[in-house]
């Protein structure tokens, strides 16, 4: 049986919630699933994610293909890199090391978004606030 690593849709119209689930390959993508290591919110602002390392790293082992979406999500919580140091033999105090060093990373470049969406909407509004100058002072001129 072939196993995937999934995103399963919850959630109303237009409010998506997903789960991350483990199910066969042939199953529809809402259907019947073998189990449920997590869950993935896109529509709050952080995303909420949730997804269960121990789980996730014994399936990856059996032999569970996650999808592209899965992956990336995988990789954004350190999952990705923690199973490709326990394929490669490290021992776990040097992959609690390499863990805390792409925590770090990923905090850093959250902040680093977060600074250029801020910079972003003041030179959006700055941009906005010169047009209306431009504007009244057209209209006082006719």
């Amino acid at each position: 049986m072939a196993t995937k690593i999934r995103l399963k849709r919850m959630g109303r119209k237009k409010r998506p919630f997903y789960r991350i689930v483990i199910a066969d390959s042939r199953s529809p993508r809402d259907g019947r699933f073998i189990k449920s290591i997590g869950y993935y919110n896109p529509t709050q602002e952080p995303i909420d994610l949730k997804i269960d390392e121990e789980k996730a790293i014994k399936w990856l082992k059996n032999g569970a293909i996650p999808t592209e979406t899965v992956k990336s999500l995988f990789r954004m919580k350190g999952i990705t890199l923690k199973f490709d140091l326990i394929k490669k033999g490290f021992p776990e105090n040097k992959i609690r090391e390499e863990f805390q060093k792409h925590q770090l990373l990923q905090e850093e470049r959250k902040k680093r978004s977060a600074l250029l969406k801020e910079i972003k909407n003041k030179t959006v509004k700055t941009k906005e606030e010169q047009q209306n100058n431009t504007e009244e002072n057209g209209s006082k001129n006719n």
